[in-house]
């Protein structure tokens, strides 16, 4: 291959990475396989490698980070990017209505847009002809720090936008991290002896300065795009048209999640659904932010020295709580981590009574000054568990104690030891009953085995009657077994063995998932699923075929490669084998007959669970999404369907009854 031939397909190969980058992180309906990405994009590399003149700024090869810089330089942004005023009561929202209608002399309802207030980290993406040139955070609204490295790590932030972009497009966003993400990451650091983050906006602002961009890189970092600088193309006429416009040119937007509405009476209604359905939500939010959809009269209604007058945050009600500390516990998790908790006067944080809250660690413990008594702040942000954010120590008494250091384990009297350089002691004790009865828990979890009903008070039973000695002796179990558990009758007995049962035919990637191997996730899981097919492969795989994968470094190849080496390990997986425990291989298929297609599915259907049907849909090519918006083609909507089945009557998008549903999937399949 000569430089003109070695250049076309460089060309080719960045336009197409590009493409599925988009697909995947903004649109979430991937075309092609992930190794085939990864073969892609491989490709790739080899050019660049044999032509290091091909290389540009905008290259797929540049998202992994450049070199670590000493320090950020300044960038002062063309526009301020200005502050918002906060309202805290339906009262200050009604003034606000009525201080936008007196500036503009008119008595009549006003379109707002309300969009979520994510809580994250605000940064401006400044674009010319196209191409990503410059990023910066907000910093005192004038001047902000340049992360331009940093934020070229970010998969879902285009490096190039799709075609008939304005010549300059200086774009608003908020850098935040999905709390699934955020949670894996902090399991991750805590795994490596590392110091967790107390919630994903730390996490995320941790993230994002970083001098080493390849730091950055290998955070679950994404963007929201909402508001805009300067810029020299067509004005859109409203705030939403905006957003319409972000879209078409490959930037990602949270338009599910928008909405406009007319008058503030509808913006008040829409504050409260997001309130109640604030827990559910994939990511942390604080409120809504309320602007005056039409762009005309954000203009006329124009800025105070820091503030916007045609837009405004409506702040949910404040997380955080004072309680004290009445003890602390000790915690032993699978891998024999100890970590403390502490035991709470229950008090209410944003609706739910908490009574206990996580420590993380003793390093944590020094760094707050925390003792066992005191008067403390506690914070629902990031996990089910609360944060202990602070400690008020103007109101200690003298009563309160130290929290010592373990030497044993609380479980099972076996020592703690703290390896050097770690943050937590862990007990060494191979048969500690907490460690096996945290494994079982995950195997059986949700997102792993998913074997329904296997809840701590039979997880404890289990282990109290000495039935099982690992994960595999679940598939041993009988009903004379489970007859021996307190108040278990035949019908449940029959129902916790059929659950069993159903778990042994699982997807690789949840299988691989609830083996529990150190450091592999979710994610990691349906990545080495999708590039090995079983889990013989696997096993067999070397430290250097699990690196050659894009997404696995060295401490997952380790971790991988030794789990699979160790005896005890190999014994396990053997009695699954026996005992017919056989994960199937469930790899996202690149094209099929609904291919590019996006179901929601909403209330509850008399012939198929929701899951099942989703399932159907994505072995089909088609996207299983959780919520309607435009760019989704139908909703299947069951008993009690709800504010989904509005949503999609009010875009317009096809609605199907269960049977109707059931007719399309059985003419697809026969085709």
């Amino acid at each position: 291959m000569d430089r003109n031939q070695a250049s076309r397909r460089h060309a080719d190969l960045s336009r197409e990475l590009h493409r599925h980058n988009y697909l995947y992180h903004t649109l979430d309906q991937p075309e092609i396989s992930d190794s085939e990405y990864d073969r892609l994009f491989r490709e790739l590399l080899e050019i660049e490698k044999k032509f290091p003149g091909l290389v540009t700024p905008e290259s797929p090869s540049q998202r992994v980070g450049g070199a670590p810089l000493e320090k950020f330089a300044t960038v002062r942004h063309t526009l301020p990017m200005l502050s918002l005023e906060n309202v805290f009561t339906r009262d200050d929202m009604v003034e606000f209505d009525s201080r936008v209608k007196r500036f503009l002399g008119s008595t009549q309802d006003v379109d707002y847009l309300c969009e979520l207030k994510m809580d994250g980290v605000a940064v401006e993406l400044v674009y010319r002809d196209g191409r990503f040139e410059i990023g910066s955070t907000r910093g005192d609204g004038v001047t902000g720090e340049n992360v331009t490295s940093n934020l070229r790590t970010i998969p879902s932030i285009p490096l190039v936008l799709k075609d008939a972009h304005p010549g300059l497009l200086e774009v608003r966003g908020e850098i935040y991290m999905d709390l699934e993400d955020f949670r894996a990451f902090n399991r991750e650091r805590e795994e490596k002896a590392e110091t967790v983050f107390a919630n994903p906006r730390n996490a995320t602002a941790g993230s994002l300065r970083q001098l080493d961009p390849a730091v950055t890189a290998r955070r679950p970092l994404k963007i929201f795009c909402f508001g805009v600088g300067a810029f020299d193309g067509e004005d859109p006429p409203t705030h939403f048209a905006l957003l319409e416009m972000f879209r078409s040119l490959g930037l990602r937007t949270n338009q599910e999640e928008t909405r406009v509405v007319r008058g503030v009476r509808r913006v008040i209604d829409f504050f409260e659904e997001m309130a109640g359905r604030r827990e559910a939500l994939p990511y942390e939010i604080d409120g809504l932010v309320v602007k005056v959809n039409d762009r005309n009269l954000q203009r006329e209604l124009g800025e105070k020295t820091r503030t916007p007058r045609w837009a405004v945050a409506f702040k949910f009600p404040p997380r955080q709580a004072e309680t004290v500390i009445e003890d602390v516990q000790l915690q032993v998790g699978r891998t024999g981590a100890i970590t403390p908790v502490a035991r709470l006067r229950p008090v209410e944080v944003s609706g739910v009574t908490v009574s206990r809250a996580s420590l993380h660690n003793w390093d944590e413990i020094a760094r707050l000054d925390v003792l066992k008594g005191d008067h403390v702040v506690v914070e629902r942000a990031g996990d089910v568990i609360p944060d202990v954010v602070k400690v008020l120590k103007e109101k200690r008494s003298g009563q309160e104690h130290p929290i010592p250091f373990p030497e044993s384990c609380p479980e099972c009297g076996a020592p703690a030891a703290r390896i050097e350089g770690e943050v937590v002691p862990r007990c060494q004790g191979l048969s500690c009953p907490a460690r096996l009865k945290e494994s079982i828990k995950h195997f059986a979890s949700r997102a792993g085995m998913d074997i329904e009903g296997l809840g701590d008070r039979y997880v404890d039973q289990l282990l109290r009657l000495d039935l099982v000695e690992n994960v595999a002796d679940l598939y041993r179990l009988s009903k004379e077994d489970l007859f021996r558990f307190e108040r278990m009758g035949d019908k449940l007995a029959e129902n916790l063995l059929s659950a069993i049962e159903e778990s042994k035919k699982r997807p690789l990637s949840r299988f691989l998932y609830a083996l529990g191997i150190r450091h592999v996730g979710q994610h990691l899981a349906r990545v080495l699923a999708r590039q090995f097919g079983s889990l013989e492969q696997l096993a067999r795989a070397s430290h250097e075929e699990l690196l050659a994968i894009h997404e696995v470094g060295p401490q997952v190849a380790d971790s991988v490669v030794n789990f699979f080496r160790s005896e005890e390990n190999r014994k396990t997986l053997g009695q699954m084998e026996k005992a017919g425990v056989m994960p199937r291989i469930e790899a996202r298929r690149a094209g099929g007959p609904l291919s590019g297609q996006s179901f929601v599915f909403t209330g509850s259907l008399e012939r198929l669970t929701r899951k099942e049907a989703q399932e159907r849909v994505e072995k089909l090519g088609a996207r299983a999404a959780g919520s309607v918006s435009k760019k989704t083609d139908y909703v299947v909507a069951g008993e009690d369907a709800g504010s989904k089945l509005a949503r999609a009557r009010e875009l317009g998008v096809k609605i199907l009854n269960e049977e109707e549903f059931l007719k399309m999937m059985d003419e697809v399949e026969e085709q």
